[in-house]
Order: C-alpha cells, then structure tokens, then sequence
C-alpha cells in the first residue's frame, strides 16, 4: 500500500462555509467525518479513513457550480442521498448523470456542489 505521505497525494482541503457548526454537524452525520478543535479553536475534520483532512473557511463564496469538482467515496449513493436530504443538503444531480458511474451531486449547507461516488463491482 502507498505511503500515506506520498508526493501528488490530495491531503487537505479548505470548504467555504456560511456557518462554520451546520457544515460540521452536516459532514459528521452524512459522512461520519471525525471533528476536531484545533489549538487555535478553529473547527477541523478528518475523513472516515484518516488519509484527508481540513477545515471550513468563512468569507469564501462557495464552489456553487462545478468547475474544481471532488467526489466523497460511498458505500451507497442511494442511501447517501437520503441522509443528505435528511440533513439539509440538496440534490442537484441525481444517480446516472455520470453513468456508467454510480454518483450524484449534491449542494452542501455552505452552498458547494460536492459529488458522491460508489464503488462499482
């Protein structure tokens, strides 16, 4: 397995947020991302797999239409769907824009459109 410290890999990423502990709460329930304060009690998180981490960063517009576009990997883009909805997020591209890829897009509460993406078999 690569080194976690490799050279070209993606490591951290700062989101703009309208409020910093809606975005927080929304990526921990959705994702299960672990959120951290940090010593200068900014907010932080790390994703499920501890290999990416980041922060939510106010004052930024939003990635509102896909120009940088990434995707979070998912078990289910189906049942991801559902707890995004249920946590405030808005779907704005449904499974099969992408086929033969299983993704979809979604608006986050800060305004940036992410996408999901499952594992095929």
């Amino acid at each position: 397995m690569p080194s976690a410290s490799a050279n070209g890999k993606i490591c951290y990423i700062e989101m703009p947020a309208t409020d910093v502990v809606r975005s927080a709460d929304f990526y921990q329930r959705v994702f299960g991302w672990n959120i951290r304060k940090r010593g200068d009690n900014s907010t932080a998180f790390d994703d499920t797999v501890g290999q990416v981490s980041g922060t939510w960063v106010l004052g930024r517009p939003p990635s509102v239409t896909p120009g940088l576009l990434f995707y979070i990997m998912v078990d289910s883009v189906a049942k991801t769907i559902e707890t995004i909805v249920a946590n405030g997020g808005e779907i704005v591209q449904p499974i099969g824009g992408d086929a033969p890829e299983i993704t979809a897009r979604f608006r986050d509460p800060g305004g940036n459109v992410i996408g999901i993406f499952e594992q095929g078999d």
